[in-house]
């Protein structure tokens, strides 16, 4: 029928995507896929399909589904539709024209199995042991930072504020069941502080401007050598990052040293850091009531240079993949956090094999 797409017409469109450089098909044929069905079958409860009903999709189909939202910021509606309209999409997953595509809510519900099964981070630690595996081990040391990331922000008042900081149910809230399922009583409102040029009597300088922020924090090292999340976790925006120091350095390292700014020195994490094998080289704080002196000074800077690199890593999650929690409540906070930073690593992964291979 004149104007109906036949077999050879799809097959063309593939192929000019293909010479395009579709970035999902380099992504497809070099990342592992099956290593990641053990993982996915022991968290997912999966239904007896002698029941009836529709059979369910395959885990890792549907965990690729998960991979696109991480890589293009897509909620389930929109990855629902997207996976519709998008021939480079279809083709990633695997799916023809003819074949269901999962809507959103089989997409929430597959998600929802995964962060109450604690899944994230075993389906992150498996991908891992395949970059040691595929010889990227982590080397070099490995340097830690934090970063905010949005979420919907709540029109709170201020004594409900200090109920959840409390860790209470504002009253108003427990006989309203409809309202409270859509407060976020995890994410935390917090100030994070910007560098901005202001002119004052005709000259311009730099100071800090002071922005209200609110959400989570992804707390992540990297390994210095390949640029790899090594370990991450997940808190409210208000949390400490200091705090999260002995969480997200991991073992293993062919180097010792950790990086770090001046948030996490203190003489419990120096400590932790030596008692572990670990060599500090984090930030120093000014003096109180004196100038830091000049080689304190030229060591800083030595220090933010190497530094730069985990900011690369958070840009590049913002920016790019669009990081952004549209859910509510911390555990699946970080089931999505934690989707982006494996998703950051299966790009990165990608990224160092075609490096590797000769022009």
């Amino acid at each position: 029928m004149r104007g109906q797409a036949g077999f050879w017409d799809i097959d063309e469109r593939y192929a000019r995507l293909s010479d395009a450089g579709d970035p999902l098909e380099k992504l497809n044929a070099l990342v592992p896929w099956e290593v990641f069905r053990k993982p996915l079958a022991k968290a997912l409860k999966r239904s007896d399909g002698a029941k009836g009903g529709r059979p369910p999709y395959d885990p890792v189909l549907m965990f690729k589904v998960m991979v696109l939202q991480a890589l293009y910021g897509l909620s389930d509606d929109q990855a629902e539709f997207q996976i519709q309209d998008r021939l480079s999409f279809m083709r990633f997953l695997g799916l023809g024209l003819e074949d269901r595509v999962p809507d959103a809510k089989t997409i929430w519900l597959f998600r929802e199995h995964l962060s109450q099964a604690k899944a994230m981070e075993k389906l992150f630690a498996r991908f891992d042991k395949h970059l040691t595996d595929a010889g990227y081990l982590a080397m070099g040391g490995q340097i830690v930072d934090a970063t905010i990331v949005a979420a919907p922000k709540q029109r709170d008042t201020k004594e409900e504020k200090e109920d959840l900081k409390a860790g209470k149910v504002p009253e108003e809230w427990k006989n309203r069941p409809a309202k409270l399922r859509q407060k976020d009583r995890d994410a935390r409102w917090t100030v994070k502080f910007s560098k901005a040029k202001v002119d004052e009597d005709g000259k311009t300088q730099q100071r800090d401007i002071a922005i209200p922020a609110f959400g989570y924090k992804n707390h992540a090292s990297i390994d210095r050598k390949h640029g790899f999340i090594r370990g991450w976790s997940v808190t409210s925006a208000s949390a400490w990052d200091g705090a999260q120091l002995s969480t997200v350095v991991v073992s293993g390292n062919t180097g010792s040293t950790v990086w770090a700014d001046t948030a996490y020195r203190s003489k419990k994490n120096e400590t932790w850091l030596e008692k572990n094998g670990f060599r500090s080289d984090i930030h120093h704080k000014k003096p109180k009531g004196r100038p830091m002196s000049e080689a304190t000074s030229r060591a800083n800077g030595r220090r933010s240079k190497i530094r730069a690199i985990v900011e690369h890593v958070f840009a590049h999650q913002k920016v790019r993949m669009g990081l952004f929690v549209h859910t509510i409540g911390i555990d699946r906070a970080r089931i999505k956090i934690g989707m982006v930073n494996l998703a950051y690593n299966l790009n990165r992964f990608v990224w160092h094999r075609r490096q590797s291979v000769p022009a």
